[in-house]
């Protein structure tokens, strides 16, 4: 059965779309757009995500959300061994890591970051330690680049695309001045012919630079 990609535009899901051009396997896309006012998404996708939200992918009979979750799950079900370290190399534990660390911690700063600059100066006391996590997670995803084309290993991986939007998403914020590293990373990563594909794929994407 073929693989749906429920989109949402200027979102998360575009790592997923470009991953399925990565893994070159046939798939549709069901496309959603944000309110312009609001900014969130239509009510439409809770009649497929539980939480109303976008990526949700229908894979056969099943419908996956979370970023991480299905990223693991596209690539071990149609990888056919790409896009991952083997299961008992020693990349495999950072690659895992990777996948759960941009959602579990790399957001979080960056979402406080555009969340609370709406609120103006009531805002003003927690941005010392906002600047001061969104500093401690990009430097660690720089050095972790450093002298590197990708996160683990000498290829592509799921971790690249997960991690991705983290980048992305700062850098759209205004925050990747200080940090060389991950802007070579994103230039090499955005110069793929698979990402410029998913770009025509699912349309407009303000994050990508």
């Amino acid at each position: 059965m073929t693989i749906t990609l429920h989109h949402l535009n200027d979102s998360r899901s575009q790592r997923v779309l470009w991953l399925l051009e990565e893994l070159g396997v046939p798939y549709d896309v069901q496309r959603y757009q944000r309110d312009p006012r609001t900014r969130l998404a239509p009510p439409e996708l809770a009649a497929i995500s539980p939480l109303g939200k976008s990526p949700a992918v229908t894979d056969g009979t099943s419908t996956l959300i979370e970023s991480g979750a299905i990223i693991e799950t596209l690539v071990r079900r149609h990888g056919a061994g790409r896009l991952q370290p083997g299961p008992d190399s020693a990349d495999h534990d950072a690659y895992v890591q990777w996948l759960h660390y941009a959602e579990g911690s790399a957001m979080m700063p960056l979402m406080l970051r555009l969340y609370v600059s709406r609120l103006g100066d009531a805002g003003a006391p927690l941005a010392p330690r906002i600047d001061a996590e969104t500093a401690n997670h990009l430097g660690y995803l720089d050095r972790s680049l450093q002298g590197r084309r990708y996160l683990v290993g000498d290829s592509l991986t799921g971790a690249d695309v997960q991690m991705s939007f983290v980048g992305e998403f700062a850098g759209a914020l205004r925050q990747l001045a200080p940090y060389a590293a991950i802007q070579a990373w994103l230039a090499h990563l955005h110069a793929r012919p698979a990402y410029q594909a998913a770009l025509e794929r699912g349309g407009p994407y303000s994050m990508a630079g």
